[in-house]
């Protein structure tokens, strides 16, 4: 009868033994084309990969909600007007005798517009305060409080167009604040007694007064910035003329015959009474020597 177990057992010692996958050949050439070995995590360690990346999305949230509070800005509200309306005396008496009132700049360098955006413009508020803190003013560095530093702070974030909020800017809150450049002030309403500049007609009027006729809709003049210049900017007398009238107050300190009749640009104090409107006079200048457009 016919053995096949013994058949088999020639079989398997005549043949090369096989290798289960991943031993190593004896070829280290042949070696280097092995494919690799996929190894199938198990349950466990499912579970466990599943758990760290669970563990790192919470992360990122975190990372992007701590990135949104502190993204947080000067046009946020991070001042109260009261703790401006406080930080405007103390800036008065403190800083204006070097950086003027309208914080323009003078002995000591402008503090709004194109020079505050260049100096603190994406850094953060605590950088401005520590720049106070520490160096004015000019004749007593330091000696300011923190509140009242806080409060200068207010004044001038105030003064370079920032909103107000409902809550005053204490010192914990500085560095998450950033700055960012400022905005122009929205300017005042016009009124009685406002600051304004004009382009009209120059007329002789009734009882040696003088009167500028046909003349352009007011706009509020800057007072601190230009009470000392005599000279119109290119936008003031480049107006295009209007209805109104204005009675010129003090028109004979400035040689009036002279520009008769000439285009004339005229800056001062608004004054308005129930049947006329009046204008003290702070520059006084001929745009044209015709009034026509």
């Amino acid at each position: 009868m016919f053995d096949k177990s013994a058949l088999q057992r020639v079989a398997e010692s005549s043949s090369p033994p096989r290798r289960t996958r991943g031993t190593p050949r004896k070829n280290p050439v042949l070696n280097r084309f092995e494919p690799p070995v996929l190894r199938v995590p198990r349950g466990g360690e499912l579970f466990l990969v599943f758990s760290i990346v669970i563990v790192a999305a919470a992360s990122g949230v975190r990372v992007i909600a701590s990135t949104q509070e502190s993204a947080k800005t000067v046009a946020d509200g991070v001042y109260t007007d009261t703790q401006a309306a406080r930080g405007a005396v103390v800036y008065d008496g403190a800083c204006s005798g070097c950086h003027r009132a309208d914080l323009g700049g003078g002995t000591g360098p402008s503090l709004k517009e194109q020079r505050f955006a260049r100096e603190f413009a994406g850094k953060d508020l605590k950088t401005l305060f520590t720049k106070i803190a520490t160096t004015m003013p000019r004749n007593a560095p330091g000696s300011l409080a923190d509140n009242v530093t806080l409060d200068i702070v207010a004044h001038l974030l105030k003064e370079n167009g920032f909103p107000a909020g409902s809550q005053e800017l204490t010192a914990d809150a500085l560095d998450g604040i950033r700055v960012v450049p400022g905005r122009p002030k929205p300017p005042p309403p016009i009124g009685d007694f406002s600051y304004v500049e004009v382009v009209g007609c120059l007329t002789a009027g009734p009882q040696h007064t003088w009167l500028l006729t046909r003349a352009s809709a007011t706009s509020v003049a800057i007072a601190a910035a230009s009470a000392s210049s005599t000279s119109a900017g290119p936008a003031a007398t480049a107006k295009p003329l209007g209805t109104l009238t204005f009675h010129l107050l003090d028109a004979m300190a400035y040689a009036p015959d002279d520009h008769r009749g000439h285009k004339m640009y005229v800056r001062g104090l608004l004054i308005k009474l129930a049947d006329e409107q009046r204008m003290t006079i702070s520059a006084f200048e001929m745009v044209s020597p015709t009034c026509s457009d």
